[in-house]
């Protein structure tokens, strides 16, 4: 829905193009010149008074086109802010800042007063700089690595919340860290992503709002109600704005797990065709056997995933799919988690072009050229303004 695409720091010389998109402002992509490479990454929005400051943004009237439906914050956003502007709050854990105080622009807020620090032995204290007694809190914080570090964090920040007595407490998790230990696949195994529910709402969190679970099953471990955002949209809407004919598109599963997300990406491409990458071990250190399944002959292949760990599904079958003739490959996935050796394989060569969302912040040692970064903040953002006005979240997707 949102394409807020912005440039890793550079002391090169750079040139912006704009991009309207769905819910966003007028939003830059910087392309900066490193070493006569394209290179494509984000980087934290200046702010005047938690507001986007005038110079960020460039009216120009050429472009690419994207479907767009908000460019500037939404005016029942702005009338809900100014009516209750002392009852919503957000605040940001140190996971993600740059998201949280993306989200807060997009409201026209600043975000909470908080104080988290760690003592010598790694035990982290948090203190509300501000009074939330009957307020309505949001708390943004992704359980990315370091995983449990991050959760810890969370967890004392819901605490923290609920002993001052806000009314509502909801859980911001872009990313759910432990979202893929959601079942038991041998004997004897933990079923983490229960755990980590149950920690969530024993501290005191009313409402949870998480953006492309690794399975839809992980909502039916809370107790409490859970809001599902998709960050397909934002991906969508940026491919929308690339020169590719339809007729030349094939959707592409990384793994047959991925089948039904990729089928939903494809049917809101034009209804375009899908292929999907077998693979089969038959024992241990025995070479895989790939298989596609369909055809790419020809064609541009978007890989769909929810996220990109160490990148090696999603490198082998790009590997795959260029043998099979495909034109160009690109990689789409949600949450950029980057575990070595990630960045070697992605900037291989294989991929024509690897779109990601903010969900996880990527550490400027991890930008390559092919890289882009989308922001979720705008979606995001109008989700928690509609979770606290109380309005239906399914006209976002």
């Amino acid at each position: 829905m949102s394409t807020l695409l912005h440039s890793a720091p550079t002391s090169s010389p750079s040139f912006s193009r704009i991009i309207t998109p769905r819910f966003a402002f007028a939003p830059i992509t910087r392309i900066s010149l490193r070493n006569g490479v394209r290179s494509k990454a984000i980087e934290a929005v200046k702010l005047e008074n938690g507001r986007p400051s005038a110079s960020e943004f460039v009216v120009s009237g050429s472009g690419n086109a994207i479907p767009s439906y908000v460019v500037a914050p939404n005016a029942r956003v702005q009338d809900l802010v100014n009516r209750n502007d002392t009852r919503l709050r957000i605040f940001s854990g140190t996971a993600n800042p740059a998201l949280a105080q993306e989200i807060a622009c997009y409201l026209g807020l600043e975000l909470g007063k908080i104080k988290i620090k760690r003592f010598a032995d790694g035990e982290i204290y948090v203190q509300l700089q501000e009074s939330v007694r009957g307020c309505d809190v949001f708390l943004v914080q992704p359980t990315c690595p370091p995983a449990n570090e991050n959760l810890m964090e969370l967890l004392i920040m819901i605490d923290a919340c609920r002993r001052a007595s806000a009314k509502n407490i909801t859980a911001v998790i872009p990313y759910f860290g432990y979202a893929r230990a959601d079942r038991k696949t041998q004997g004897r195994e933990s079923i983490a992503a229960k755990l980590v529910a149950n920690l969530i709402t024993e501290a005191g969190a009313n409402r949870v709002l998480a953006c492309d679970l690794h399975s839809g099953q992980s909502m039916g471990y809370f107790d409490i109600p859970v809001d599902h955002v998709y960050g397909q949209p934002v991906i969508l809407d940026y491919l929308a704005s690339k020169t590719i004919c339809s007729d030349d598109l094939v959707v592409v599963s990384p793994d047959v797990g991925g089948v039904a997300r990729a089928r939903a990406f494809a049917k809101k491409l034009s209804d375009a065709p899908l292929a999907i990458v077998d693979k089969r071990r038959h024992g241990h250190n025995v070479a895989e056997v790939m298989n596609l399944i369909g055809d790419v002959r020809g064609k541009v292949a978007v890989m769909v995933d929810d996220m990109i760990d160490t990148a090696g599904t999603i490198a082998k079958g790009a590997a795959l799919l260029h043998q099979e003739g495909a034109r160009e490959v690109y990689a789409c996935t949600t949450h950029a988690v980057f575990s070595p050796p990630a960045i070697e394989r992605l900037s291989s060569g294989l991929f024509q072009e690897v779109i990601i969302t903010n969900t996880i912040p990527v550490a400027e040692q991890n930008y390559f050229p092919q890289l882009t970064v989308l922001s979720v903040a705008n979606l995001l953002g109008e989700t928690v303004w509609r979770v606290h006005d109380d309005c239906s979240l399914m006209t976002l997707w």
